[in-house]
């Protein structure tokens, strides 16, 4: 090992995590651990498990603390969307002296919704002199951070609204899932409306809203089935004529009622206008359009990737993507 690479750990070698490895593995970060519970994991090479060609002869363990023994610069870490959930395996690693970045949606801004919990992690973080960061490509880019950097040449800003339209028939099985493609209406609305869903839009109006100096009465949330009266259908999902292809999802962030903030994402199988558009109503009203839009499990392993170098310089604490240097494509992670 060169005293100028990163050294790393990934914690969570399912879909999101074996494509942040790889990615991180090309980038240049040389992994030093990588944590799964999966029996069939533990006991495999890294590269093996997540798919990459390697000559380190690290292996998978179900123990973190085995992993951490190595003392890595930075862990990547995958394992759920909700923070209160995974604050235990956090507050571990940021205790053995790691940076975390990590795609916990909930923990991309987690001091709307879990304040408490985001107390307790900046604290530990602090102690250790360390940084955690949640992050990935929405929550955490496309529909915050983003915006909020193309709010820049702006004298002012009275709303904004950004519309994400994404092919899940494109994206991992799981997603699918998530988003009730396939099921029928009455399905949808008794388990993927109350259920599931995307995690992570509440925590993006509250960071959008506090970048652009918007102090919120409150965040509104909405989800309803897109149904597909032709049909569709993926590797993995069929949808017959008038049953559900995904879903839409809209999340209105408001100050003295009235709607400053809105984050409307579409997921469906058969989108025919991937796009991700940021519009603002202010001076000079300003629309932005990313034609077929940031692939979402790609994107994701790359801004995770790409900002980890500027998350271990970062000041120590629990920190939100408005906190650290803005990143850009790292062709070589070097120090």
């Amino acid at each position: 090992m060169n005293d100028d690479t990163y050294t790393a750990v990934q914690y969570g070698l399912g879909p999101i995590g074996s494509r942040i490895a790889t990615t991180a593995h090309e980038t240049g970060f040389e992994f030093v651990g990588a944590v799964d519970i999966d029996p069939e994991k533990v006991g495999r090479p890294v590269g093996d498990v997540a798919g990459f060609d390697t000559d380190a002869d690290v292996t998978v363990t179900d123990d973190a603390a085995d992993a951490l023994v190595a003392d890595p610069d930075v862990v990547f870490h995958s394992t759920g969307s909700s923070v209160e959930a995974v604050a235990p395996q956090l507050r571990e690693i940021a205790s053995a002296g790691a940076n975390v970045v990590s795609t916990t949606e909930e923990l991309s801004y987690p001091w709307w919704n879990a304040p408490e919990v985001a107390a307790d992690l900046d604290a530990v973080a602090e102690e250790n002199d360390v940084t955690v960061l949640g992050t990935g490509i929405n929550p955490g880019f496309v529909m915050d951070t983003m915006p909020a950097v193309l709010s820049t040449p702006m004298a002012s800003v009275d709303a904004v609204t950004v519309e994400r339209v994404q092919d899940a028939g494109e994206r991992r099985e799981p997603l699918q899932k998530k988003v009730g493609a396939g099921v029928s209406v009455e399905t949808f609305e008794e388990e993927i409306a109350t259920e599931a869903g995307h995690v992570g839009s509440t925590e993006s109006v509250a960071m959008l809203a506090n970048a652009l100096g918007f102090d919120l009465d409150g965040i509104e949330e909405s989800i309803e089935p897109v149904v597909d009266e032709g049909g569709a259908e993926s590797d993995f999902v069929t949808v017959e004529p008038g049953d559900v292809a995904g879903l839409r999802q809209v999340a209105h962030g408001s100050v003295d009622g009235e709607t400053v903030v809105t984050l409307d994402l579409q997921m469906y199988v058969g989108a025919d206008d991937p796009h991700d558009r940021v519009g603002f109503e202010g001076d000079p009203p300003v629309s932005v359009t990313v034609e077929g839009g940031y692939h979402g499990d790609v994107a994701t392993s790359a801004v995770v990737t790409n900002v980890a170098p500027n998350v271990v310089a970062a000041r120590p604490g629990l920190r939100s993507m408005l906190d650290v240097t803005t990143p850009s494509f790292t062709r070589q992670a070097r120090r």
